[in-house]
């Protein structure tokens, strides 16, 4: 006999329609859930696709970049021997371009000297300053082609539009073409990209300053913001009394996780720049916004991490006779390092991807050399992004692109090392 029945209760027909009715509805009702899941991944999945698809599509151009082959004879009338940094550079690429296309006039070689960026001078000075022996000899040297002649090999620019409506005139397309049809025109790939810092010329624009920049205020960022989240965590967590005080500090780093980047941009500007006076670009003062930024994620990371300790191994550790500092240095943070290393590296890569206190505090600057130290001034590369974005010239466009899938690319790389650690060091009790 059942309990219900026990109980004096009449027992449940689970064959009767009502029963079955009901079953039915639960059914619908999971399927319905199941359905809304797969529909919220699907749409997530999709716009995610279209987000990473837009990018390759606007952005793969600029990984590879049309060159200019020259046949260069560097006279040594021209250039002096003593300082090769000193000669008539100019006049050396003009003279290679009219032996390319000998039967052109002076209105047709200035157009043809469009075809080749306007710093082949000084590509062509550092190449001879790098290799003096090369004065008096001729050269094969690649020179990019300037940006509307790449935008035109790469099929931006239709040949098909009225002249008037294109940055490339015929004229120059159809030395652009005699220049091609010579084998002296390529598509390579575009390391400029990653070796070049900043130019206000899109064929010369590269990401390696800004790499450089970021690299050091994420320097400057870990060495203050890990051992001073961990110190904080490990007090709060293991040491400080539990009263109102407390409890008011906890509410303040929960809050300050919480706070608009912008905001401690804004502190950044005030304090660092206005009263201390520290130099402004610098990857010093960035790093120094972002780890204030980075210090209330770590502290609530490090103290989850703690917590998570089982109470068994402090527990332990004082029955041995092991002292407090003891218990914690010895036996709960090595068994809590595996989520800090998991949520420092997560916090960091939410650092390298923020662009509003970094440009409040001036390192959107135009600067065309990799920093030499963390007080040089510097981009990053969300400010070089937004740099490149705001430029005029239609070959930015494919290299701000460029430039977030490499950002993205980092962001990725991080957090699959966030993965790895964790995975590898996790301790299951």
């Amino acid at each position: 006999m059942t309990d219900i029945a026990q109980a004096g209760a009449s027992p449940v027909d689970w064959t009767s329609s009502a029963a079955d009715t009901r079953r039915r509805r639960r059914r619908a009702a999971e399927s319905r859930l199941r359905a809304y899941g797969l529909v919220a991944v699907a749409t997530a999945l999709g716009l995610l696709a279209i987000l990473v698809g837009s990018l390759v599509l606007n952005g793969y151009r600029a990984f590879t970049q049309t060159q200019v082959t020259l046949e260069i004879f560097v006279d040594p009338g021209a250039v002096d021997a003593a300082d090769p940094s000193r000669g008539e550079y100019r006049e050396l690429i003009t003279a290679s371009l009219q032996a390319a296309l000998p039967d052109v006039d002076a209105a047709e070689l200035r157009a043809a000297r469009d075809i080749v960026t306007r710093n082949a001078n000084f590509i062509l000075r550092e190449y001879v300053v790098a290799n003096p022996g090369v004065i008096g000899e001729t050269i094969r040297l690649q020179i990019p082609a300037s940006d509307p002649y790449d935008q035109l090999a790469k099929g931006t620019i239709s040949r098909d539009l009225a002249e008037d409506r294109r940055r490339v005139d015929d004229r120059g397309i159809v030395l652009f073409d005699r220049l091609a049809d010579q084998g002296l025109v390529e598509q390579r790939f575009n390391t400029a990209l990653f070796l070049n810092a900043d130019s206000r010329f899109p064929e010369l624009a590269g990401l390696s300053g800004a790499v450089v920049g970021s690299f050091f205020a994420l320097a400057v960022c870990f060495l203050l913001s890990f051992p001073i989240g961990i110190a904080a965590a490990v007090y709060l967590e293991e040491f400080a009394p539990k009263n109102k005080w407390t409890d008011v500090i906890e509410v303040n780093i929960n809050n300050l996780a919480a706070v608009p980047s912008i905001v401690f941009g804004l502190l950044g500007l005030a304090v660092f720049l206005g009263w201390f006076g520290m130099p402004r670009s610098a990857p010093l003062v960035g790093g120094m916004v972002l780890a204030l930024m980075t210090l209330p994620t770590m502290i609530i990371v490090t103290r989850a991490a703690l917590k998570a300790v089982p109470p068994s191994i402090r527990e332990a550790a004082l029955g041995i006779g092991a002292s407090k500092h003891e218990v914690v240095l010895h036996h709960v943070l090595p068994l809590a390092l595996p989520g800090i290393l998991t949520g420092t590296i997560i916090g960091l890569a939410q650092a390298l991807g923020e662009t509003a206190p970094l440009l409040l505090i001036g390192m959107n600057a135009f600067i065309t050399s990799p920093p030499g130290g963390i007080l040089d001034p510097s981009t990053a590369l969300p400010t070089q992004i937004f740099i490149w974005a705001d430029s005029p010239e239609r070959g930015f466009l494919a290299r701000t692109s460029a430039g977030i899938l490499v950002l993205l690319g980092f962001l990725i790389s991080m957090n699959l090392i966030a993965i790895l650690l964790r995975n590898r060091l996790e301790r299951k009790w």
